[in-house]
């Protein structure tokens, strides 16, 4: 497992690409990857293309900032598997304060043998699910706790398995 929380520059770089093409909306929110470790993946946007009338970050940006996160920790983590497609299944927001800085969403690595059950079962089923947690700050406090169930496919064994 080493070599999955150990990704190239150019892994990452690769990453903040596909958000891009693959996903327009993170063009015009800004979004970029700026850090990966073993305890997980960080995105970060500018406030001002997020910003909603009370000049702080609309919700929908935070919710959306947030899903990328898990989004993007999984891409990273199976970037070296069989080809897969993973999308959100379901989530929930809770939205604690006011965010009125850039924003940061960090999605923490799952539990070691959360993550050996997701892998295991992706490669003998080739689906797994898997919850993740995305924590957004303000001011160096929780103002966003993000929560939701990540499903991966393996493209060959789910050719039709698309996003809904």
């Amino acid at each position: 497992m080493t070599e999955m929380i150990a990704p190239s520059v150019e892994t990452l770089r690769e990453l903040e690409r596909t958000l891009h093409a693959e996903i327009p909306l993170t063009r015009a929110m800004g979004v970029r990857v700026a850090h990966f470790d073993a305890t997980g993946l960080t995105l970060r946007a500018p406030l001002e293309p997020n910003i909603n009338h009370k000049s702080t970050a609309f919700g929908g940006s935070l919710a959306t900032l947030a899903t990328l996160a898990g989004w993007g920790l999984l891409q990273l983590l199976l970037h070296e598997q069989l080809p897969v497609t993973v999308v959100i299944q379901e989530s929930s927001v809770q939205y604690l304060r006011p965010v009125a800085e850039d924003l940061q969403a960090t999605c923490a690595m799952p539990q070691a043998g959360e993550l050996e059950k997701f892998l295991r079962n992706l490669a003998r089923k080739g689906m797994a699910r898997i919850e993740l947690e995305v924590l957004i700050p303000a001011g160096g406090e929780a103002a966003v706790i993000f929560r939701g169930r990540f499903v991966a496919f393996d493209k060959h064994r789910h050719p039709h398995a698309q996003p809904v």
